[in-house]
This record gives C-alpha cells, structure tokens and sequence, in this order.
C-alpha cells in the first residue's frame, strides 16, 4: 500500500502505524492528521476513496472527506460550550427554559449540562422515525419533546446515540435562531479553517467517499476486537436500550445517500477529513496555523471535566463523560488522562489533549462493528505516544 503525505521528524511511528493498518487490520481507504501546538506534524492518507469500488478504483486524495458518525458529536458540543462561553447559553438551567415543549413527561427538571453529558434519560424514542422523518428537525424536535425519559434525568447517564441529534440541534436553533449546521459553518469551521460540514453542500460532494462494512481481526495487539458477551447479548436483544437507542431511526439510513448526507443529525452524519477534524481540536485548544482559537482555557476545562462515569445504561462498559465528550478511559482509550474528544461507531476518532498540545483526527471508509475503541485508530494513538516520548 503507497501511504502518501508527510510526517514531521520524531513522527515516524505514526507512518508505520498507519502503512500497518493496511496491511494488517484491513483498511481500505484512510487518512490521520496530528497537530501539535497549532502546526500539523501527521498528514497521511492512503488506500481508494470508495469503499466499494462504485469510481472504480479512485484513490484517495489529499481532502478526501468521509462521513464520521458519532464523531459529529464533539462539534456539536463545541456549539452549545461556545454558547455558553459567549453568555448565550446556561448550562446549569433547565431545557425547557429554552425550548418550553421539551418540558414535558416528566423532563421539566432536566439541566442543559445533563443533555450534553448524557444524562438526560431519553436515549430511546418509543416510536423510531424514518430516515426521512429523523432528517426533518421539527419532527425530531417534536418526537424527542414528547418521550417520557427511561430514568430520572440527572440520576444516571446512557449515551444518546441518535436522540442527540434533536436535544443538540433544537436547542441550538432556540438559541440562536439558526440550523445547528449554519452555526457550525459560520462560527466553528470557518473561524478555524477546518474541512468539516453538518449538512454536506451539494458543493462538496463529489469529495466524499463511499462507505461500507468490514469485519474486524481475530486478533489486535493488545486489544479486544470482539465484544464482550454481555456486550453481544445487548447489541443483540430488540428490547434491549442498547438497541432501542441505536435503532431510534429505523430502517437504519444509507450513509452513502445524498440526501443524508445532505441531512444535519449532529449525532451521526458529519462529514469531514481527518485534517478537518484535527484542526478542529487544535483550534479548541489553542492558536493553530491559518486560524484562531475557539475555546477559552476555561471552556477546555468545562468541555473534559467528568460529568458522567461508570456502567453506561446504553454502551453496557464503562464509560467517562465530559460535557459532551467522551472521555480517556478503558472503554475509549484516547492519549493521556487529560483527553477529550468522540470516537465514530465503526472507525473515526478525533480528540485534543491540551497537556502535549496534540489534536488528532482519523477517518476511514471501512466500518467495523466497534463503537468506542476501533483497533485502527488504537494503533495510531499508540504511534503518536511512542513520538513523544
């Protein structure tokens, strides 16, 4: 496999990491950035830009975008915690201050900070919306508005696989008056320079590549690739919360769709590259090269400070919150204890650790059945700690 880009001194491993996840652990298109205070070190991409050959065999480019799932929710979060920064937005007040329909069945107590931190109670809608209903933002709003929550919110937390699209999205909009996309566009990616969409323009989509499964390795280095027993009996169980919340849009969407790419669910289908997404976390963390810096030291500290801990209701492992990322713990090894960030079901992975000054960002167009720590994007993290030290 010919692995193209550049690598800065001392980053070596990263290349071999990334050269391996080809040869060993099946990937078939891929790219990883690295910043490290503001000026990227890593900026690698190798294998075909389509999944399933449907261009023929186009390789992968330099700007090749792919749709990254869940990793969609750290720029989500990053709208709500610049809200907030800007006096906008309370964290500590009830929803429903803002958007008074989300008062109902038994949510009028629920705090801005437990909607990000996943701990709201309303992983799951009783009745899943269509594709076409899930991409329309009044019918999610609505829908999310009316589910009575699982558990007392506030009293535990369960990550909100899909039902975040439209608790983020609808505050956002009764905020600020405009799409969780165009806020995205106009304060997020713009101001950072950083390749990234919610809501794909008709534009770009000819960069973005097709996705598809693959299965993953019987083997992985020092990390499980196969789930857990419980674990499987969840994903497996229709009552289970597990499935209910990841199945919430039912039938599950063609990610290779246009018009769901051209949807905005900030839960799952952002689009961007690995380069977008890691000049994202470098701009959260400080001034990075071609942009300026998004987030205050002291919104860095907001957005990591755990919020949520142990047994997921949803996820069945333990997981670590912030307000609205996922943080370094066993379920989702990220580089130091002081990261944050999101992981996208399936591959993607983009976080910031503000210690080393490092913001990485890993996007493939081969989805595994992994939900928090892919063995791919495992081994370049790997690599990006054996360069510092």
């Amino acid at each position: 496999m010919d692995v193209h880009g550049t690598v800065a001194e001392g980053f070596e491993p990263v290349r071999d990491a990334f050269a391996s996840n080809f040869e060993l652990l099946g990937d078939r298109g891929a790219a990883v950035a690295v910043y490290r205070a503001g000026h990227r070190v890593v900026d690698l991409w190798g294998g075909t830009r389509d999944f399933d050959g449907a261009a023929g065999d186009a390789p992968w480019e330099h700007g090749t975008a792919q749709i990254v799932r869940s990793a969609t929710k750290g720029v989500a979060a990053a709208v709500l915690l610049l809200l907030h920064q800007r006096g906008e937005l309370d964290l500590d007040a009830p929803v429903g201050e803002y958007w008074p329909e989300y008062k109902a069945a038994g949510k009028e107590r629920t705090l801005v900070r437990q909607l990000l931190s996943h701990r709201a109670g309303v992983p799951v809608l009783d009745r899943p919306l269509t594709p076409a209903e899930a991409a329309d933002p009044d019918l999610g709003a609505a829908a999310v508005a009316a589910q009575a929550p699982v558990w007392e919110p506030g009293t535990d937390h369960g990550y909100h696989a899909q039902t975040y699209s439209w608790l983020t999205g609808e505050l956002v909009r009764r905020v600020t008056g405009r799409t969780i996309g165009e806020w995205i566009a106009d304060e997020i990616a713009g101001p950072a320079g950083a390749e990234l969409w919610l809501g794909l323009p008709t534009a770009q989509q000819a960069r973005v590549g097709r996705v598809g499964p693959v299965e993953s390795p019987a083997t992985s280095g020092a990390l499980r690739t196969r789930p857990k027993r419980t674990v499987s009996e969840a994903y497996a169980d229709p009552g289970s919360l597990t499935r209910r919340a990841f199945g919430a849009i039912s039938p599950l969407p063609d990610e290779n769709d246009p018009a769901y790419r051209a949807a905005a669910l900030p839960a799952s289908n952002g689009i961007a590259t690995a380069d977008g997404l890691a000049r994202f976390y470098a701009s959260l963390i400080g001034e990075v090269d071609g942009g300026r810096r998004l987030f205050t030291p002291q919104t860095v500290e907001l957005a990591r400070a755990e919020q949520s801990a142990g047994a997921d209701r949803v996820l069945v492992v333990a997981t670590r919150f912030g307000l609205g990322y996922m943080l370094h713990g066993s379920a989702s090894p990220l580089l130091s204890p002081g990261s944050f960030g999101h992981p996208g079901r399936g591959g993607a992975l983009a976080f910031a650790d503000p210690g080393s000054g490092i913001a990485f960002g890993y996007v493939t167009n081969g989805f595994r059945k992994s939900v928090t720590a892919d063995p791919r994007a495992q081994a370049l993290v790997r690599a990006v700690r054996a360069a510092l030290s």
